[in-house]
């Protein structure tokens, strides 16, 4: 293995942290940045050795993730989420790869609802910025949507993929989107206008792009249930900006 830092940020991570962990083990240093979990998270990483356990605050994910990248020993840094396994196929091609500074690398994104491989509504293919030198980059300021900036880079794609596993349950969705929502909402107060209506119009504008464009209409329940989500989440967030721009009239 080359002299890699797997960096992850975790608050009340405790449903997949120990699959993901343990997909870890040939790395030598998991630096984990926690934001005050209240569940089993702070145990279980403890429990892995090559785990190190950093607590503090949280400034929304992309400084946070910025943050965390400077605690790690090496300079390349493979950013991973606390429900992200790495398969053994990634593992065995970084340990024969040699990474090249001036290029950050793509990893493909397998995601998971309910332990059903979902390739619909957008969720397949994903290719995503995970592994870059911290000399060279690091990841946006965005409160959310945060993505390893690539400006001069090359962006190369790795061909093993991680598995997310994001979503078990309706419970799942509803929790993502109350943090999601008020993190954009607080994020743009003041700086976006948005209608009652135009939150209501981009919801489901959501629902028909990911139900019917991205064909989750031929993935059953499944296929509904995250459309549903996409429609109802963008919603939420516009409602909460709305709610929050006018907190004082």
């Amino acid at each position: 293995m080359v002299d890699i830092s797997v960096v992850m940020i975790t608050k009340n991570a405790e449903r997949k942290l120990a699959q993901c962990l343990a997909s870890l083990s040939a790395f030598d240093e998991v630096v984990i940045y926690d934001n005050g979990s209240t569940d089993n998270t702070l145990e279980i990483a403890k429990g892995f050795e090559n785990v190190k356990v950093f607590e503090g605050e949280f400034f929304g994910f992309g400084k946070t993730k910025a943050h965390v990248a400077t605690l790690a020993t090496h300079d390349w840094v493979f950013s991973l989420d606390a429900d992200e396994v790495v398969s053994p196929e990634l593992i065995e091609e970084l340990s024969n790869k040699t990474l090249d500074v001036a290029a950050c690398y793509q990893v493909q994104r397998d995601n998971f609802y309910r332990g059903k491989h979902i390739k619909c509504c957008g969720w397949y293919p994903e290719y995503i910025v995970r592994l870059y030198h911290r000399g060279q980059t690091n990841f946006s300021d965005a409160p959310v949507h945060e993505t390893v900036q690539t400006k001069g880079l090359k962006v190369e794609k790795l061909q093993a993929p991680i598995a997310h596993y994001s979503f078990d349950s309706v419970a799942d969705f509803l929790v993502k989107i109350q943090s999601y929502s008020e993190i954009y909402a607080k994020d743009m107060q003041g700086k976006k206008d948005v209608s009652i209506f135009a939150g209501l119009g981009r919801g489901i504008f959501a629902f028909m792009k990911s139900y019917f464009f991205r064909k989750g209409i031929f993935y059953g329940f499944e296929g509904f249930t995250i459309a549903f989500f996409h429609g109802l989440g963008t919603t939420v967030k516009y409602l909460k900006l709305y709610e929050k721009n006018n907190s004082n009239k």
